[in-house]
């Protein structure tokens, strides 16, 4: 089959109609997503095959997390200038040798480093395939069916990641998570050539490398501090280094002329109620799922393919909840939703504190499970819904920006609720106190809550669509 041609404006692209090419590049961004959940079920075994401690599992996920947040800052304008196709294949490719290196590795800090590559090739992978679609579909109807099934597959590699990572490592091993990812890796090098038309290259915007470096720098301090910190004064330096860097960053930003993150748009006080709904979802409950593996193993001694069945209570949701949550936002409106969604998460940490509580191994495991799916369900009606608030929330000339700082801010904050965590769970010196984690964990969502009810208007996204309409003319 020859390759798809190469297309630059509207008119060529209206006659891309066929859901092919949106399914092709679902299939990569299909592997970034499953690397997550899946990686999480094996951390035990990771754990046990290299000599890692809690905060070397830690350092596993924010290797990736910290590259992937890092190249979104420059992922999306060399997309542009080479060719967001090009930049699609292109990160395939990093992404396949870099899940090679992480099957091969044979310490923990080749593995952090193969993860850190993997998350490198993750950004350009997501950034080219969502660039790709919304330009191959420029008519709303298919833009919204293309991305929808891109939203789907990315549904379905969260939800069934840990069931199946737990199948894999248990069965012949946590270093076949990694090696699975090559043949689908393979079949997208094949598949979106043929199906997937290149874009012209665009003129090129100025790179922000000093910015990603700032921001890589800043975050990097911040999880070494809270991780590695020998005691009081470590962590507080190492906090005040990252809060002196994360500044560098924002007064950099604030003297380019194309910022991608500026922070001007936190005057309005709904982004500020934002990113603390964002932060407290990805340590309420992304976060809690990095460590849940490790609790049921020193809780009730299950093992990985049955730790990945068990988390499917917490995972599915994020499949079946989010067009409930969608209409929830239109009769509730922005305030309740979010407020509510942050409480049923909070609620779903405190049960598996009641859970730990409890002597009666039969009612422990039993409460286990309501805990998991009460924190699913409720980040599920959260999660999905933060970015068509951002949307909503923010003047129409902001909305861009309100948009990348989101996934900026998503990552960041996965990144940093998995430090937070780890930091938490050492703080006794011996056995991990999951107990603590999960008061800390519910605490953030209860602050988010709140700040949801003070902060958040009240209004649904087609009464404040409708008051801009208004205003605007």
């Amino acid at each position: 089959m020859p390759n798809a041609r190469s297309v630059s404006s509207p008119s060529e692209l209206e006659t891309v109609t066929s859901m092919w090419p949106a399914l092709a590049l679902s299939l990569a961004a299909f592997l970034t997503n499953f690397d997550v959940t899946a990686v999480v079920v094996a951390l035990p075994a990771i754990a046990d095959g290299l000599g890692l401690g809690i905060a070397g599992q830690a350092w596993v996920m924010d290797a990736y997390s910290l590259a992937f947040t890092a190249a979104l800052l420059v992922a999306g304008s060399l997309a542009d200038s080479m060719g967001r196709r090009r930049a699609m294949l292109a990160g395939n490719l990093v992404f396949a040798a870099a899940s090679l290196a992480c099957a091969l590795a044979g310490d923990g800090l080749t593995l952090g480093l193969a993860r850190a590559l993997q998350g490198l090739g993750a950004a350009f992978v997501m950034t080219g395939g969502v660039a790709l679609i919304a330009a191959l579909y420029p008519a709303p109807g298919a833009r919204t069916r293309a991305l929808g099934w891109l939203g789907v597959v990315s549904g379905v590699a969260m939800a069934l990641g840990p069931s199946i990572g737990g199948g894999i490592s248990t069965w012949v091993g946590w270093r076949w998570i990694f090696a699975a990812n090559l043949p689908a890796c393979l079949l997208a090098a094949w598949s979106i050539p043929r199906l997937v038309p290149e874009m012209r290259k665009l003129p090129q915007r100025p790179l922000d490398y000093l910015g990603m470096g700032l921001l890589s720098a800043a975050l990097c301090m911040l999880i070494a501090a809270l991780l590695h910190a020998r005691g009081g004064a470590d962590l507080v330096l190492g906090i005040v280094l990252a809060v002196l860097l994360l500044g560098a960053f924002l007064w950099q930003q604030r003297r380019r002329p194309q910022p991608i993150f500026d922070p001007a748009i936190f005057v309005n006080r709904a982004m500020i109620a934002v990113a603390l709904l964002l932060n407290s979802v990805s340590l309420g409950y992304w976060a809690v799922l990095v460590y849940l593996p490790n609790f049921f193993a020193a809780t009730f001694g299950w093992n990985a393919a049955e730790c990945g069945l068990a988390m499917l209570m917490a995972t599915f949701p994020m499949l079946v909840v989010p067009p409930f949550g969608a209409r929830l936002v239109n009769w509730w409106g922005w305030r309740r939703h979010f407020s509510v969604a942050l409480a049923i998460t909070a609620v779903g940490n405190l049960l598996f504190v009641g859970a730990l509580a409890t002597s009666d191994p039969t009612f422990r495991a039993w409460l286990v499970r309501v805990a998991m799916g009460a924190m699913g369900v409720g980040a599920a009606l959260a999660h999905p819904q933060l970015s068509g608030a951002v949307v909503a929330l923010v003047p129409a000339d902001q909305a861009g920006m309100a948009v990348a700082v989101t996934v900026i801010m998503r990552q960041a904050g996965f990144a940093i609720g998995i430090a937070t965590l780890g930091a938490v769970l050492g703080l006794s010196g011996g056995a991990p106190d999951y107990a603590r984690m999960f008061l800390v964990a519910a605490s953030a969502c209860a602050v988010a809550s709140v700040a949801a009810l003070l902060l958040l208007p009240s209004a649904t996204v087609a009464r404040i669509g409708g008051e801009k309409q208004q205003q605007a003319a």
